[in-house]
């Protein structure tokens, strides 16, 4: 399976219909570069925010209610371009309200078949908390995708091991990683959660990211981080753990998931962490017990 990860420079759409020529460069580029999968990053709907004036681009909740027209056009153009393209497409996320003025960071993947399936973030950030209208999800899923069971885990989710475990227990092997971030310090706790998720799980990960200033958005204002697409760090892997990786202004990511050297790297594992995570489960090992120091006294 070759998968793409998007480095997506924001913009300022005029209109819906240039939001979907450029979602139509952007992916038949990444379909022209032999893509199968291809992901694009969290807040993706929130670009959609520059149609509007001054006072709704700059206020959040305005945005969100704002943008909620163009959710029908979402679902239409994201399935069109999958079958057109006959590619499988994470089209990042779109803040929706389910209809109680409350919205959820909702992830839709789209098949080429014409099916789609999404996955809500579970855990809300910081930020997400603060805006006071974003509510978590409440469902942990996972899909069939390209011939290979597949999650998704939008940003923050990724560093949260049990969710993701729960996934890989229902055979995911390939998690994907929508997310947004705007210090380094962001881009680098995600960057360590889809490492570490790769390592405990034995999964690949692939990971979009924004990129770019959008000073007129209160929630895409700057960006920073690179795509990736991750692999554990064990025999006939890379042992930094990354097969590829955005640079610069390179817009997309791409690599090619070999599914035989992951189960060949199980079975002459140097260390097997998906094997032993039930060592963790151990009676003993559920609470730590205080110490006392040995010796003369």
């Amino acid at each position: 399976m070759k998968v793409a990860v998007a480095k997506y420079r924001i913009g300022a759409p005029r209109d819906f219909a240039e939001f979907a020529d450029k979602q139509t460069q952007w992916l038949s580029a990444a379909r022209n570069g032999g893509a199968q999968v291809a992901v694009l990053p969290e807040y993706l709907s929130l670009e959609l925010g520059a149609t509007f004036g001054a006072a709704t681009q700059g206020d959040l909740h305005a945005s969100l209610v704002a943008t909620q027209q163009f959710h029908g056009a979402w679902l239409e153009l994201f399935g069109l371009l999958a079958r057109e393209l006959r590619l499988h497409i994470v089209a990042g996320s779109f803040l929706y309200d389910p209809g109680h003025g409350r919205y959820r960071n909702r992830s839709y993947a789209f098949g080429p078949d014409g099916g789609r399936v999404w996955q809500d973030k579970l855990q809300l950030t910081g930020f997400e908390k603060q805006a006071g209208v974003i509510e978590p999800g409440d469902a942990l899923k996972t899909f069939e995708m390209a011939g290979q069971r597949a999650g998704i885990a939008i940003c923050y989710d990724i560093e949260f091991p049990l969710p993701v475990r729960a996934q890989c227990e229902a055979g995911a092997r390939l998690l994907l990683a929508p997310s947004c971030t705007d210090t380094e310090a962001g881009a680098t706790r995600v960057r360590v959660g889809c490492l570490a998720r790769a390592l405990e799980n034995r999964a690949f990960v692939a990971q979009a990211v924004t990129a770019g200033e959008a000073l007129w958005s209160p929630a895409l204002d700057t960006n920073t981080g690179e795509a990736a697409v991750y692999a554990p760090m064990d025999v006939g892997l890379p042992a930094d753990g990354v097969l590829a990786r955005t640079q610069g202004g390179q817009p997309w990511a791409f690599a090619e998931l070999d599914f035989a050297a992951l189960d060949a790297s199980r079975e002459r594992a140097q260390v097997a962490n998906d094997r032993d995570w039930a060592g963790q489960w151990k009676p003993a090992l559920a609470r730590a017990q205080m110490a006392q120091w040995d010796g003369e006294k």
